[in-house]
């Protein structure tokens, strides 16, 4: 089981789900219409790294954390 926070304006609470790579969080991800629009602007790290590609292998206990853009100055 895995975690799956979403920091900043997204609001939605911590969500726990079996998954082994990147991918099948996205593919979760994407069905929820709210989030769809959040998915491909997100940075995503996990265990608190930021990640680059949804190949990233998933192991139990691991945190992954979606970051949407911010905007500021």
């Amino acid at each position: 089981m895995i975690t799956v926070e979403f920091l900043g304006p997204i609001q939605k609470p911590v969500l726990s789900m079996e998954a082994s790579t990147l991918h099948d969080v996205a593919r979760v991800l994407k069905e929820d219409s709210e989030m769809a629009q959040w998915i491909d602007s997100c940075a995503v790290a996990v265990n608190d790294m930021l990640v680059s590609t949804l190949d990233t292998v998933l192991k139990e206990g691991d945190k992954v954390s979606l970051l949407p853009p911010v905007c500021g100055g």
